[in-house]
């Protein structure tokens, strides 16, 4: 195919897909999108691209290394607690009874 005829291709499947989002047919403007996507030579949408929407909450231990989830960062200043030694008695009193 020509470039001339890749741009009308993408200029009709344009206004074919801004029509149907007009018309709240989501699923063919999104079909069409990807056909757009394709032809562009980006492939379709993944669910990680930051034009999609994703609803789920990741799965548990997914957060760190190789995911997308944030790390939280302690407050700046903060320093972590010290260990109690267990070789003491680390309990306190509850008061006595009579």
């Amino acid at each position: 195919m020509s470039s001339r005829s890749i741009h009308e291709k993408l200029v009709a499947l344009t206004r074919q897909m801004t029509e149907a989002a007009e018309a709240m047919d989501f699923e063919t403007a999104t079909a069409l999108r990807n056909q757009i996507a394709a032809i562009r030579g980006e492939g379709p949408l993944k669910p990680g691209d930051p034009d999609t929407v994703t609803v789920s909450q990741p799965p548990p231990g997914a957060m760190g290394l190789g995911t997308q989830v944030p790390v939280r960062q302690p407050p700046k200043g903060w320093v972590k607690p010290k260990k109690p030694d267990l070789m003491t008695n680390i309990s306190k009193p509850r008061g006595k009874r009579s």
